[in-house]
């Protein structure tokens, strides 16, 4: 069964574990909806759909044609992500009397990695870097055509409304989950919906956070996705040097966009003091990686100019 990171940490007793988790996710639309699958072992090797079987009429006496789905096997590791936070026993002691000094590096250190896990979770290429995790930029493939890859031009073009309804056509069995994208892209989709005479739909989340809606599909804003994307001849060649962006569509859940995890989730681990100075340490860190089961789960629109 897929848990979402805040539904896992209500089955933790550990406090200082479920602070954290309440602090990278309150402000990052990825891990709020994201849904994570524990898995036993080192990684996970699955079939990820590609196209369905064909099905035709036929007359009495026909001969019936065979048609098969076709599938690539992938396999997904779990990557190593985290930090250590060391706080000075001289400074604990004498200057937490207005504010928990362990409590607030902590947190600073969750919100480090929340940062880096939403970065890799667009640009994450395990070719590039062996430790890291595949992202989703690499899991649409945006380098290569496909019918999950949508361009605006042959080397970008301002963003228009009909090409995001086109993204959103791109998902297959069912709208996406969510539209995932830069502040520039969404402050480019408001000014083309005020200039119809509308305004996005809106309302807040669970946490209190203002989300906006296109068609019925919350709008995500992530910080890590580059406004400098170069296109060529209707490919992403390089994710710098250009003016694009790239807006994505996905569906979340067990046979779409699924996050994978050891089991335990996220761990705050108190490693206690330290020999080579007065000082203790807490260590922050996660095995996961991510993993989309189905390729019409989740589309790109490149190419996007402001």
């Amino acid at each position: 069964m897929a848990l979402t990171l805040a539904e896992a940490s209500k089955l933790s007793n550990d406090v200082l574990m479920q602070g954290v988790v309440e602090t990278i996710v309150k402000d990052s639309p990825i891990l709020q909806n994201l849904p994570f699958v524990e898995i036993v072992g080192n990684g996970l090797t699955y079939n990820q759909e590609k196209t369905l079987p064909s099905i035709d009429f036929y007359d009495v006496g026909d001969t019936w044609a065979e048609s098969t789905p076709t599938f690539e096997q992938v396999t997904a590791n779990l990557k190593i992500m985290g930090g250590d936070a060391d706080v000075d026993n001289f400074l604990k002691t004498t200057r937490s009397n207005t504010q928990d000094l362990e409590a607030a590096i902590v947190e600073l250190k969750a919100k480090a990695l929340q940062q880096k896990l939403e970065e890799t979770f667009i640009y994450g290429d395990s070719t590039a870097s062996a430790k890291q995790f595949d992202g989703l930029m690499k899991l649409i493939d945006t380098a290569t055509s496909s019918d999950q890859v949508i361009a605006m031009g042959a080397t970008g073009a301002t963003l228009t409304l009909d090409k995001l309804d086109e993204l959103i056509d791109a998902v297959k069995g069912g709208k996406p989950d969510m539209l995932l994208m830069s502040r520039r892209s969404r402050r480019k989709i408001n000014s083309l919906v005020r200039a119809s005479g509308s305004l996005l739909d809106a309302d807040r989340d669970k946490w209190g956070n203002f989300v906006q809606f296109w068609d019925g599909i919350p709008i995500g804003v992530n910080d890590w996705i580059l406004d400098t994307h170069v296109v060529t001849d209707s490919l992403e060649t390089a994710t710098t040097g250009g003016d694009c962006s790239t807006i994505y569509a996905v569906q979340f859940g067990e046979g779409a966009l699924c996050g994978l995890t050891s089991p335990g989730f996220l761990q705050v681990e108190p490693i206690g003091s330290l020999e080579n100075k007065d000082a203790s340490r807490t260590r922050v860190k996660w095995y996961c990686a991510l993993a989309l089961f189905s390729a019409v789960k989740a589309a790109a629109l490149i190419g996007v100019q402001g």
